[in-house]
C-alpha cells in the first residue's frame, strides 16, 4: 500500500451521509462496513464511483459522451485524487434469454474462432475436410475427394445470436408451445362463466357470444360439451358471426365479429407481445420445451457439423468449464497450424483460469445466464475485469461475497489482491468478516441506519477497529462477539413435531435424494455453489408444495403443511412509485385517516399515484428528469412539491398535527411516536420496527432497499398472524446484512417459528447456519460432483463431518 496517496472526500451529502469528510488510501484494499442502511453504498457508489466514472467520461469527446450512460454529479463539496472508476454492483442486471455463461464470459468467442480456423469442415458434397494452412490464408478449403473449393464458415457462423442460429428456435434453444391443459383449467365452468381462460383477455371478450352463434353451448359445464364442440373451441376455423353488443351507455347495436379459436388467441398474443407484462400474462398458457431441431444447443446444422478433435461445438458447450479448459489445453492440430492454435488458446485460457479459480468450473458454456445465481453472476463480472491488464483504476465492489460459499471467499480475495498487485485500488463494501479481515484499511459508517447513520464511526487497520470501543464490527472481527445467539433444539428433539419428506429422481445436478425437513424448526440448506441447493429447495420442494408437480419429484409427504411462502431477495417494485408506505399498506390506512379529516375529500384523493392531490408537475413521483443533451439526464426533486409527491393543496389537511407529505417524510420509529390514535397504523409500524426496519422512511422507494431489507419488508403482513401449518422458504436471507443485522433476522425467524411456522433457509452465511436447529448439507462438490446429501444433522454435528466443505469452515 502506498501511504500518502489517497482520495480526499470532503462534505459528502449523498442520501443519508452527513457532510462526511474521509480519506480513502489508494493502491490497496479498503473495506467499507457498517449496518444495513448506514450509508456504505452511498459513499462507495454514490460518491467514489460516481465521481471517478464521471471525470473519466468528461475527458472523452462530446460526441462519444452522448452515446454513454453517465453518472450525475455527486452531492459533495470536493473529491480530490479519485482515479477512473469501475463498479461491480451487488445485483447484476438480469441477463436476457440469449445470454449464456459462454457469451457472458466471452469464452465462446475464442471457441467459435477455433472451430472456424482449426475445425474439420464438410464440403458441399458432404466430405469431411481437415483444416489446413489454406484456411488461414484464404478462408477457403479444397475438397481432396472431388476438388470442390468452398468457403469455410467464419466465427459468426458459429454464433447462435448471429448467422449460426437454429432456424427453428431463432437461437434461443427453446420452443414455446401452447399447453392445451391451460386453455380450459376448470371444466366445471361453462363458457359463459369463463371456462376458456384465454377468452377472458387479449381483446377476446366477444368470443363466447360468437361461438354460441356457431352452435356451441355456452351455458353448460365445459366437461359436458361434445367432441365436435370442443374441436370448434380449440381448433375451429376463422369465420364471422353477427352479435349484439351493448355500450356502456346501454345502447345496443349489431357487430360482425370474427371468430378466433382458443389456440389462435394465445398464439396471436404471443406473436404480438411487446412488453414484459404481456409476456408474463401469457406464461400460464405456454409450455417451454427444448427445441426439437437443435436439441437446445441453439446452433443450426451447419455449425453443428464442424468437428474439432472429433467434437462438435454444441457438445463441447455442454461440457463443464473444467472439461472444456482441459480440451483446449490438449488440442491436437497440424504443425503448420500450431502457432495459430496457440494464439487462439491464449485468448481463452486466462479468463477460463480466473473462472476456475473463482469456483465456477462446474458450469457449462451453454448454461443460460438467467439461471445463474447472483453470486455466480458477480464472479463472471469479476473474471471479466481481470481480463484487462489495466493499472491505476479504482474498482468499487458492492458486496462481492453475496452468494459465495465460504470456500469461494479465498478465491475472491486472491482476485482482489491480483487487482491491487497490478497497481489498482479496490474499495470493497462488505459484511463478511473473513473478507474484511484481509483489508489494508477499514472505514466503518454508522453508528445506526438511515437518519441514525451517515457518519464515520471508525477508520484504520483491522487491529485498530478490533480495539475501538466505537466500532460495531470490531467485536465480530476479533471474535469477541458470540456466534450462537439462539437456543438450538437438541438433536433428539429435531423432528418432535413431524417432518416434510421429499423423494426425488435425478434432476440437473441432483442425484436421487430422500430428504426430511423438521416441522416448526429452522433448517439451513447448505453446500458449495452449484451443489444443488436451489434445485432441491425451490425447484423440487417448493414447486411440489405449490402444486406445480415437477416430474422429478417421486414422492412428497407435506407433513400437514397447507401454505408455502417463498421469500427471495429480489427488489420490491420496479420504480420510485413503490415505497415502504405503499408496500406495507400503511399509506392505505393513512389515506383513510386524512380523508376522514376533510369534509370535501376522500381517501382516494390522497393517493400520490391517481388522487386529486398528487403533484401535477411530477405526477406523484417526487422528481423530474431533465434532458441536458450532451450531459446525462439529471433527476432532481420536483420544484413544485419539493419531492413530497403532493400538490400544495395537501398541506391544508392535518392528522395529529402533520400533513400527509410530512408523514411520509418520517422514519418508521418517528411515526410510531406521532400517530398514537391510528391503531392499525401503529400495529404495522411496531412490526416494522421490531424486525429492524425502524430507520426506513415511510416514503422511501423500495427498489433501493438491500436484499435483506426487502425480504423482511415482504414478511410484515405474515408476522401479524398465526402461522401454523405454514412453510417459509428464504433464499439467502443474509444478503446485504451486517453480522448485527443477522441477529435481528434470527429474531424474525424465531417469531415465525413461535407462531407455528416451519422455516427453511438456503444459506452460505456461517453465523446463520450456526444458529439453525438442523442443517442439510449438499455436495460434496459442485455440478456432477455434487447433488448428494453429505450430512443432515445439527450445526455441531456438521462441523464433525470430514466430507463436508461447509462443516470444515463451520468448525473453524
Amino acid at each position: 500500500m502506498h501511504w500518502g496517496e489517497e482520495i480526499a472526500v470532503r462534505g459528502a451529502r449523498v442520501h443519508n451521509l452527513k457532510n462526511v469528510d474521509v480519506d480513502i488510501p489508494l493502491r490497496g484494499l479498503v473495506g467499507l462496513t457498517g449496518v444495513s442502511g448506514s450509508g456504505k453504498s452511498s459513499l462507495a457508489l454514490g460518491v467514489l464511483y460516481a465521481e471517478g466514472s464521471r471525470r473519466y467520461l468528461e475527458a472523452l469527446s462530446t460526441y462519444t459522451r452522448r452515446r454513454l450512460s453517465q453518472a450525475a454529479r455527486a452531492d459533495v463539496d470536493a473529491v480530490d485524487g479519485v482515479p477512473a472508476a469501475i463498479a461491480l454492483h451487488q445485483r447484476p442486471a438480469v441477463p436476457g434469454v440469449r445470454s449464456t455463461f459462454g457469451t457472458a464470459t466471452e469464452l465462446l468467442n475464442s471457441l467459435r474462432l477455433m472451430y472456424s480456423r482449426l475445425g474439420a469442415h464438410l464440403c458441399p458434397s458432404g466430405h469431411r475436410v481437415a483444416a489446413t494452412i489454406e484456411i488461414a490464408a484464404t478462408a477457403q478449403l479444397t475438397c481432396p475427394v472431388d476438388g470442390e473449393r468452398f468457403a469455410v464458415p467464419g466465427a459468426e457462423d458459429f454464433a447462435f445470436n448471429s448467422d449460426g442460429a437454429c432456424e427453428t428456435c431463432g437461437g434461443t434453444g427453446e420452443s414455446r408451445q401452447i399447453d392445451q391443459r391451460t386453455l380450459v383449467p376448470d371444466e366445471s365452468l361453462s363458457i359463459s362463466d369463463g371456462a376458456v381462460a384465454a377468452w377472458g383477455s387479449f381483446g377476446a371478450g366477444l368470443l363466447p357470444q360468437v361461438v354460441a352463434q356457431m352452435g356451441v353451448r355456452t351455458d353448460v359445464p365445459f366437461r359436458e360439451l361434445t367432441s365436435a364442440e370442443r374441436e370448434t373451441i380449440f381448433r375451429g376455423a376463422e369465420t364471422k358471426r353477427t352479435v349484439i353488443v351493448t355500450s356502456k351507455k346501454g345502447n345496443a347495436f349489431e357487430l360482425n365479429a370474427a371468430y378466433r379459436n382458443a389456440n389462435r388467441v394465445v398464439q396471436d398474443a404471443l406473436d404480438n407481445a411487446q412488453s414484459e407484462k404481456t409476456v408474463a400474462r401469457l406464461d400460464r398458457f405456454v409450455r417451454v420445451a427444448t427445441c426439437p431441431a437443435c436439441g437446445g444447443s441453439r446452433l443450426n446444422a451447419r455449425a453443428r457439423s464442424v468437428l474439432l478433435n472429433d467434437v462438435p461445438l454444441d457438445v463441447l458447450s455442454s461440457w463443464s468449464l473444467s472439461e472444456t479448459t482441459d480440451f483446449v489445453r490438449s488440442l491436437v492440430v497440424p504443425a503448420e497450424l500450431a502457432t495459430m492454435a496457440a494464439q487462439i488458446a491464449a485468448a481463452f485460457t486466462p479468463t477460463a483460469e480466473h473462472l476456475l479459480g473463482l469456483g465456477l468450473g462446474y458450469l457449462s458454456l451453454d448454461r443460460a445466464s438467467r439461471t445463474l445465481s447472483t453470486g455466480e453472476l458477480q464472479r463472471v463480472q469479476l473474471a471479466r475485469t481481470l481480463r484487462s491488464s489495466a493499472t491505476g483504476l479504482l474498482y468499487v465492489l458492492d458486496e462481492p461475497s453475496v452468494g459465495l460459499h465460504p470456500s469461494n471467499i479465498d478465491a475472491l480475495i486472491d482476485v482482489v489482491r491480483r487487482l491491487v498487485a497490478t497497481g489498482n485500488s479496490v474499495v470493497l463494501v462488505d459484511h463478511d468478516v473473513r473478507v474484511l479481515r484481509h483489508a489494508d484499511w477499514l472505514v466503518e459508517i454508522g453508528p445506526g441506519a438511515g437518519s441514525h447513520g451517515g457518519e464515520i464511526v471508525a477508520a484504520g487497520t483491522v487491529s485498530a477497529l478490533e480495539a475501538s470501543p466505537a466500532s460495531l464490527i470490531g467485536g465480530f472481527l476479533s471474535g469477541a462477539e458470540p456466534v450462537v445467539i439462539r437456543p438450538r433444539v437438541p438433536a433428539s428433539e429435531t423432528f418432535a413435531h413431524g417432518r416434510i419428506r421429499l423423494e426425488t429422481s435425478p434432476y440437473f445436478t441432483l442425484k436421487s435424494l430422500d430428504a426430511s425437513f423438521p416441522l416448526r424448526r429452522l433448517t439451513a440448506v447448505t453446500g458449495v455453489s452449484g451443489s444443488g441447493k436451489t434445485t432441491l429447495v425451490l425447484d423440487s420442494l417448493a414447486a411440489a408444495l405449490l402444486g406445480d408437480s415437477p416430474a422429478h419429484v417421486r414422492d412428497l409427504d407435506a407433513g400437514g403443511i397447507e401454505r408455502t411462502v417463498v421469500v427471495d431477495a429480489a427488489p420490491i417494485g420496479r420504480n420510485v412509485r413503490s415505497t415502504v408506505a405503499t408496500y406495507s399498506g400503511i399509506l392505505d390506512d393513512l389515506r383513510r385517516a386524512y380523508g376522514a379529516a376533510s369534509p370535501e375529500l376522500t381517501a382516494a384523493d390522497f393517493s400520490y399515484n391517481t388522487g386529486s392531490l398528487r403533484c401535477p408537475q411530477c405526477e406523484g413521483t417526487g422528481q423530474i428528469s431533465l434532458d441536458v443533451q450532451f450531459l446525462p439526464d439529471v433527476d432532481i426533486p420536483c420544484p413544485l412539491c419539493g419531492g413530497s409527491r403532493y400538490s400544495p393543496a395537501a398541506d391544508a389537511i392535518t392528522v395529529d398535527g402533520l400533513t400527509i407529505p410530512q408523514a411520509l417524510a418520517l422514519t418508521i420509529d418517528e411515526a410510531r411516536r406521532v400517530f398514537p390514535r391510528l391503531r392499525k397504523v401503529q400495529a404495522r409500524l411496531r412490526t416494522l420496527d421490531e424486525i429492524g426496519l425502524g430507520y426506513l422512511m415511510l416514503g422511501e422507494a423500495t427498489p433501493a432497499l438491500s436484499g435483506g431489507e426487502a425480504q423482511r419488508l415482504k414478511l410484515v403482513a405474515d408476522l401479524e398472524k398465526p402461522q401454523s401449518n405454514t412453510l417459509f422458504i428464504f433464499d439467502e436471507p443474509s444478503v446485504g446484512l451486517h453480522p448485527a443485522d443477522i441477529r435481528v433476522l434470527l429474531g424474525v425467524l424465531d417469531r415465525l417459528i413461535d407462531s407455528g411456522a416451519t422455516v427453511i433457509v438456503i444459506e452460505h452465511d456461517l453465523d446463520l447456519i450456526a444458529n439453525a436447529d438442523h442443517v442439510i448439507d449438499l455436495g460434496p462438490g459442485a455440478g456432477d460432483a455434487g447433488g448428494q446429501i453429505v450430512a443432515a444433522t445439527t450445526p455441531p454435528g456438521l462441523a464433525g463431518v470430514a466430507a463436508s466443505i461447509t462443516g470444515r469452515y463451520l468448525k473453524s
